[in-house]
């Protein structure tokens, strides 16, 4: 982006030309990122131990982190002030992360388990709403004692909760080709620090009546996305959050405020919430009839499938990753809608035999848990995999069990076991299903 900052009105009176050891040219950006006041000015040792004010050309040339910024010594130029909003380093590229798409997570480039809140997987069915928080209401109505009216200002008034859990999308499987990434398979899962109320507290301020055993939540999107949500769920975990990893809620993941669900699927978690309605029956609306529903063995088609069932992927080594002969260690994210993942197993002889992999602690309920195991490579070409185990006993399956059960090769809530061929020279490749199984 231009530079659209100006040079100060006035500048120290230049010194007299001191003879100075050979140093990197400093940018006006750079020049300019680093004073304190109008008058600072940058300085360099001399070689001698003395100190020298250094006055930027005219027209100094831009630097680019590849170049002159990797030449400058940071012990001879003083850094940068403060900043109103942190960014990354100008070594860090933006397309390591976003190279696919924002809309999918880069699970094979992050860190740990938090998702920045930048880099949150966006699923959004009419568009991403403007929404001013000064103008924000939550309407509460149908079989409720007390019929209310919520602003933001409201909400916050109550007894703030912060939890970490992922959210995602029912639709999270993607497969058909060797040249894939985590982030292509299944980058439609994300983990956040979500905070905001408890919405058990909202209903016990409206009066929820005992016969009411269904809620309609409704976003104020121009989809006017709208799902049927059990009540249990409510009272149980479900909230309404209106900040993100320590900040208010980015307005693609439903600023100012939304519904959060944690383990259920992601288009239940309604963005935008505007309306939520208490009832005895579930409403029957586009997004849990012509959609969201998926077929089942015998041709039957499943409806309200809330939970979405444990998973695990390895995100090192993977494509395009190219890896060394010797240790290794393999990395990856679990998680389960259920609960807590109780261990991870690896097989790295194409599934002959499975080791328990190392759990980094701790382990939070239906949130992604880091796994890692140390294995030695010898250079042979073999298949490395992994699956997952929450603590129901339930056991991620592989895809030829998954595509018979269902009838199905693919769809929602499809969570198989992924597979990675590591060739003799290192290369490594998804080991996708063949292109007969998909069809």
């Amino acid at each position: 982006m231009e530079d659209k900052e100006t040079m100060p009105d006035a500048l120290p009176a230049k010194p007299e030309p001191v003879k100075q050891p050979e140093s990197p040219r400093i940018s006006r950006r750079l020049w300019l990122s680093g004073a304190v006041t109008a008058a600072t000015v940058m300085l360099v040792r001399q070689s001698v131990g003395k100190v020298a004010p250094v006055v930027p050309s005219a027209a100094p040339e831009v630097m680019t982190p590849a170049t002159d910024l990797a030449a400058v010594d940071p012990t001879k130029v003083i850094g940068a002030g403060p900043s109103g909003y942190g960014t990354t380093s100008l070594f860090e590229k933006p397309e390591r992360l976003t190279s696919l798409t924002s809309s999918r997570t880069p699970l094979q480039n992050l860190y740990g388990s938090i998702t920045p809140s930048g880099l949150h997987f966006e699923r959004h069915h009419g568009g991403i709403p403007v929404i001013d928080p000064d103008k924000y209401e939550l309407l509460i109505h149908g079989m409720v004692d007390r019929p209310l009216v919520f602003s933001l200002a409201d909400l916050k008034k109550f007894p703030s909760v912060t939890r970490t859990c992922f959210i995602e999308c029912s639709g999270n499987y993607r497969s058909g080709k060797a040249e894939m990434t985590p982030q292509e398979i299944c980058g439609l899962t994300s983990q956040s620090e979500w905070t905001g109320v408890l919405l058990s507290t909202i209903f016990k301020e409206v009066g929820v009546q005992p016969a009411a055993t269904w809620f309609l939540a409704e976003g104020g999107d121009a989809a006017v996305m709208t799902r049927s949500i059990p009540v249990s769920k409510g009272w149980e975990d479900a909230m309404i959050v209106y900040a993100q990893n320590g900040e208010a809620l980015r307005p693609e993941q439903g600023y100012p405020a939304r519904l959060l669900l944690p383990g259920w699927e992601g288009n239940t978690s309604v963005k935008w919430l505007r309306r939520i309605k208490l009832s005895d029956a579930p409403f029957m609306t586009r997004e849990e009839t012509s959609k969201y529903t998926e077929k089942v063995k015998d041709g039957k088609i499943r409806q309200f499938s809330f939970v979405m069932d444990a998973r695990s992927i390895i995100t090192f080594p993977t494509y395009p990753v190219k890896v060394q002969k010797g240790w290794i260690e393999i990395r990856g994210l679990a998680w389960s809608g259920r609960g807590k993942i109780e261990r991870v197993e690896v097989s790295v002889d194409g599934g002959q035999s499975w080791t328990a992999a190392e759990l980094q602690g701790p382990v939070l309920d239906k949130a992604h848990t880091v796994f890692r195991y140390l294995w030695n490579w010898k250079g042979e070409e073999t298949r490395i995999m992994s699956r997952a185990v929450d603590e129901t006993g339930y056991v991620q399956p592989d895809y030829e069990t998954l595509a018979a059960a269902r009838e199905s090769k693919g769809g929602y809530h499809f969570n198989p076991i992924t597979k990675w061929l590591v060739k003799n020279n290192g290369e490594v490749f998804h080991d996708s299903p063949k292109s007969d199984d998909l069809s």
